[in-house]
């Protein structure tokens, strides 16, 4: 006999466990860059493994898993595939800074989008953190912004609209299981990547490229999406998106660690004032009846 533990059960359900599960993915999204280096291949290869193993995960996580094949069901999938390639294709036509810079709008277009779809209305601490956010996501990246090019600044603005949207379909199965969700969305990635690569140069395989591909595919994809999925029905939509931007904060901390590359002053300044907005919207929102 399985004895239940309620304060568990209780914390597991509640906001504050949404917010570090939001937290916890966000840390591991942040882990993409520093893996990817170390695998030659070309985008579209990466991404199809990575969606491929990830999958897999999710698939031994869910067991049997539901497909109803609802407008929020498929609209989540589509929305994610669609955000991974747009944010690959913003990369290689734009600098990397402008392109995580115009991906992190993302937020304001859930509060606006939210409020008519999920009927869920940014509140005055999602506002205040918008502008903070704003402020220290520019002090980040001041040294690496630049002009880029305009489709691929369109391209990376566009990643940022369609990711909004990911974010609200999404939250319209907190009553249900969002992961099945995200596992069509990797079976579609690894289907496009992995199809559009054979007309590549082929990849290079090495050990160090495959243990990285699985560490990619296991935990950075993979368990990220079952911590995202359980986020996702304790937080609302705009939380989730706002806490998320805390993800390109840890990319300083992964250079130094790798490269022992230290990062500037103002990245220091950005990435503080980003932490402590996140924070105080967070520590708001948890406190507010639900």
């Amino acid at each position: 006999m399985i004895f239940k533990n309620p304060t568990l059960q209780r914390l597991r359900s509640s906001t504050n466990f949404g917010i570090w599960a939001m937290v916890a993915t966000a840390f591991l999204w942040s882990l993409a860059g520093l893996f990817i280096k170390v695998i030659d291949w070309n985008p579209f290869a990466i991404a199809g493994a990575r969606s491929l193993v990830s999958s897999l995960v999710i698939l031994a996580y869910l067991r049997r898993p539901k497909f109803h094949w609802s407008l929020a069901q498929v609209g989540a999938a589509v929305t994610c595939t669609a955000t991974m390639l747009l944010f690959v294709a913003a990369n290689k036509t734009t600098t990397a800074a402008n392109a995580i810079l115009l991906q992190y709008v993302g937020p304001v277009f859930t509060a606006i989008i939210g409020a008519w779809l999920l009927k869920e209305r940014a509140r005055w601490e999602h506002w205040a953190a918008f502008f903070f956010v704003a402020l220290g996501m520019v002090l980040l990246f001041m040294d690496k912004l630049g002009g880029g090019r305009l489709l691929g600044n369109v391209l990376a603005a566009l990643s940022g609209l369609v990711f909004s949207f990911y974010y609200i379909f999404m939250r319209m199965q907190k009553d249900g299981s969002p992961l099945e969700s995200i596992l069509l969305a990797h079976w579609l990635t690894a289907a496009i990547g992995l199809a559009v690569a054979l007309f590549l140069p082929l990849p290079v395989f090495t050990w160090k490229a495959a243990g990285a591909i699985a560490m990619l595919g296991l935990f950075q994809v993979g368990l990220s999406a079952v911590l995202f999925s359980a986020a996702i029905k304790r937080v609302t939509a705009v939380s989730a998106n706002l806490i998320a931007v805390i993800e390109p904060v840890f990319n300083p901390v992964w250079v130094f660690l790798a490269l022992g590359e230290a990062p500037g002053l103002n990245a220091i300044i950005g990435g503080v004032i980003i932490i402590l907005a996140v924070t105080g919207a967070s520590i708001v929102s948890a406190r507010r009846p639900q």
